[in-house]
């Protein structure tokens, strides 16, 4: 008969079940028979006892009533000796149906006699009280009293008997216990021992082949494809031995087949990585660098096989950048970076090196993440570009401001002094020329103010403010505007609402521009809502209207500088105000951004830091 896996585990189960049930089994006769033991304490001595008990209580009574006649109260004395009388004869009775002792029937013999003589004294103790009293009280002393002391003597051995039968069937129940606990524990721990020297057999007949199947599952894993296992057995085990030796042959012929394929191709893949002039850092999901290409060594200054595997720490001493590659391991996902938070820069040879990063997470065919990949690409010359467009457009803007300012005086002037004497089509372009003057003027201030804020010269006043107090402020600036296109303007903050850490002149300044926004577009009979609402570490502030809302094709672009809607009326404006409003935030360590759907207005939302 072949023994299969199956029937393996099923016999050692069976094993240790029958052992159980042999432990049970005499447990279960132990308990019996000292529940016998118990029993027979119960059944054959106790109603001895308690019927000697009850007959000493009676007959005491009686021998009161006895006394009680002698001092007079006859009547009470006959009615307690006839009742007690009856009470005894009723457990004697019983203490005669129950004769179980040796000795105990002929006590109970000589309780029936003493009491009958008993009974015939009070018969005639009661005719001497009716002759005589003295004779009564004498006939008491030297009769009556020796039956009474007889009785209960003989009730006391009663009970004594029976109490001592009693004991002894204890320590013969206690006997009985003591040999079922010790049987009990011999036998039991007898069966643990079988059990435990089977369950040892049993479990190393079969991890015995499994610890051989693990130790060629790791040679495997190593590249040792030559093993084989021994299969000793013809059950299950035996048979994944077998199909186990079959898998091994077949994954070294598919190893000896690929491995110069597998080999052309990573060498085609460095090659392709080598080859792009953007530094490429390839991180796997332990972050540790896995490879990198010479671009990428060459920017963090190191060798380019010193990598050596280690640390992304280790290599690119960066936490912030750790940080973005740690939320695209953990998400499996390309990481969420504000705009100008992805430059990384390093210092080489005393100049700074700007480089625009991006991560991406790799996934095998499974959907398994491998790791990320890191890409830098050198924006050093675009940034010095950047920087110096800002200070062209900051000296051009400057050195136009006399001029314009010039200008317009004179304009004004002429205005005031020759206005009258001009025909009107020369008043006409005089105003126009004014009018132009100003948005000239206004476009110069606006790209200083933002060419500052760019380069970062514009000094913030930060303090503790309520943003109740900036809503009011920039609110109340245009409150009369707004009743003049009788457009409703209601503000909103939670009565908890903690205070910011703000400039308060750059955030009104902020506010009263897209107020001005929304009141320009917004139609008559509309609302602006002004609200304030506290989330976590920051401040939500929004500003929002009813109006003919921002078509999807420019809300990406809104924020940038000289973007105005097309199709809108004619706003007058010079295209910097959200460019200016979006520097400012972000000055603040904040970020702004909008909602909005055409035909159902526009909510303009910016962040600022919590004060603590």
């Amino acid at each position: 008969m072949v023994l299969t896996l199956r029937k393996k585990i099923l016999l050692g189960y069976g094993v240790a079940l029958a052992l159980i049930a042999v432990v049970l089994t005499w447990a279960f006769i132990s308990l019996l028979g000292l529940g016998r033991a118990s029993d027979a304490i119960l059944r054959e001595n106790y109603k001895s006892i308690l019927a000697a008990g009850n007959m000493i209580d009676a007959i005491e009574r009686q021998d009161g009533g006895a006394l009680l006649l002698l001092l007079g109260h006859e009547e009470e004395g006959v009615s307690q000796y006839q009742e007690s009388e009856r009470y005894f004869l009723e457990w004697l009775a019983r203490a005669r149906d129950n004769v179980t002792i040796e000795g105990e029937g002929k006590i109970i013999s000589d309780i029936d006699t003493a009491y009958k003589s008993h009974m015939a004294d009070f018969a005639k103790l009661r005719m001497l009280k009716e002759k005589s009293p003295q004779e009564a009280a004498a006939f008491y002393h030297e009769g009556m009293l020796p039956s009474f002391r007889a009785v209960r003597d003989a009730c006391i051995r009663l009970r004594e008997i029976n109490q001592q039968t009693m004991f002894e069937a204890s320590a013969r129940a206690k006997q009985v216990s003591a040999r079922a606990l010790w049987s009990v524990g011999i036998i039991g721990a007898a069966a643990i021992g079988v059990g435990l020297i089977f369950s040892l057999l049993l479990s190393n007949l079969l991890v015995r082949p499994l610890k051989s199947l693990v130790d060629a599952t790791q040679q495997i894993a190593d590249g040792k494809y030559d093993v084989k296992i021994s299969s000793g057995s013809s059950d299950e085990l035996g048979n994944l031995a077998q199909e186990f030796n079959v898998m091994a042959r077949k994954l070294k012929a598919y190893h000896d087949l690929n491995i110069e394929q597998v080999i052309a191709e990573k060498r085609k893949s460095e090659a392709i990585i080598r080859s792009i002039d953007d530094g490429i850092v390839v991180v796997d999901a332990e972050f540790r660098v896995a490879n990198l290409n010479p671009t990428a060594a060459g920017i963090l200054g190191m060798e380019e096989g010193e990598t050596g595997n280690r640390h992304f720490l280790e290599v690119i001493r960066s936490e912030q950048l750790f940080e973005y590659v740690k939320q695209a391991v953990e998400s499996g996902k390309p990481p969420s970076i504000a705009e100008g938070q992805n430059i990384f820069t390093v210092e080489r040879q005393q100049k700074p090196q700007h480089y625009l990063f991006s991560i991406t997470p790799v996934h095998s065919k499974a959907g398994a993440l491998v790791g990320v990949v890191l890409v830098f690409r050198d924006v050093t010359k675009l940034k010095e570009l950047d920087r110096l467009k800002t200070e062209f457009v900051m000296t051009a803007s400057h050195e136009l401001r006399t001029p314009l300012t010039g200008i317009g005086m004179s304009i004004d002037l002429l205005r005031e002094t020759a206005g009258e004497k001009l025909e009107k089509k020369e008043q006409a372009l005089l105003a126009a020329a004014h009018e132009e003057t100003e948005r000239l003027k206004a476009l110069v201030n606006d790209l200083l103010d933002l060419s500052k804020m760019e380069a970062g010269k514009v000094d913030m006043q930060m303090g503790r403010v309520s943003v109740a107090t900036l809503l009011e402020k920039a609110a109340a600036a245009l409150r009369s505007q707004a009743e003049e296109k009788t457009i409703a303007l209601s503000i909103y903050v939670p009565p908890d609402m903690p205070e910011v850490k703000a400039d308060p002149n750059k955030i009104t300044w902020v506010l009263t521009n897209l107020i001005g926004n929304a009141l320009r577009y917004a139609k008559s009979g509309g609302h602006i809502r002004l609200a304030g609402e506290h989330l976590g570490a920051q401040a939500h502030i929004s500003v929002a209207d009813d109006g003919a809302g921002i078509p999807y094709e420019y809300q990406s672009r809104i924020f940038d500088k000289f973007v105005q809607v097309k199709g809108a009326e004619e706003s007058g404006g010079t295209g910097l105000g959200l460019a200016i409003c979006k520097e400012i935030v972000r000055a603040h360590g904040g970020t702004i951004w909008v909602d909005s759907a055409p035909g159902r207005g526009s909510v303009f939302t910016f962040t600022l830091p919590i004060a603590e």
